[in-house]
């Protein structure tokens, strides 16, 4: 009898321990998955790995974009024109673009055509939005480069070469584009 006690005592101390042990585990592996958690995300590197990297090629942040953008408010119009001393909807966009080493296509439809094709809800700043124009036939005829979006209203502002005002900067809220909206590309770049 004495022997059956003393196996059951032991029994439960040998378990005690493996539990106790099995505990330290299992917190120890939470302390380790909370502090990996916690740690900062690094950059996606990714594109160390693709064939086509070049380490020279800087490219231009939107904020860059959108600054040599407004740095030509008040630039005057012309039909056809590909600046800097005036331009057309899609010269104005083509060549803040190109000035930044990225090619967009040269007219508003190519533009529509080219780039990525995202939803009014995902648009951002640096974004093309594009309109149709009296003379589109309610196709693609104006375009523009987004420079704030206010999701709550849904509603965004856009810097364009506007054939009345030159280049300037104009709310989706304007009667004459509200109507006019056609949709929105993310720039390939």
């Amino acid at each position: 009898m004495k022997q059956k006690i003393f196996l059951c005592v032991m029994l439960i101390l040998l378990s005690s321990v493996d539990i106790t042990s099995a505990r330290s585990r299992k917190k120890a592996k939470k302390t380790v998955r909370t502090e990996t958690y916690y740690e900062p995300e690094i950059e996606n590197f990714d594109f160390l790995y693709a064939n086509d990297y070049n380490p020279n090629v800087s490219f231009a942040s939107v904020n860059d974009i959108l600054t040599q953008a407004q740095s030509f408010i008040g630039t005057r119009y012309r039909s056809g024109s590909k600046g800097p001393n005036a331009f057309d909807c899609s010269g104005f966009t083509s060549y803040v673009y190109g000035q930044n080493n990225i090619s967009i296509g040269c007219s508003s439809r190519e533009q529509y055509a080219r780039n990525i094709p995202i939803k009014r809800s995902e648009m951002e700043p640096g974004d093309l939005v594009f309109f149709t124009s009296p003379g589109s036939r309610h196709g693609v005829g104006h375009v523009g480069i987004i420079m704030d979006v206010d999701p709550i209203n849904d509603t965004f502002t856009f810097i364009h070469a506007s054939s009345k005002q030159g280049v300037t900067i104009t709310s989706s809220t304007d009667g004459y584009y509200e109507r006019r909206y056609v949709g929105v590309r993310r720039v390939r770049k």
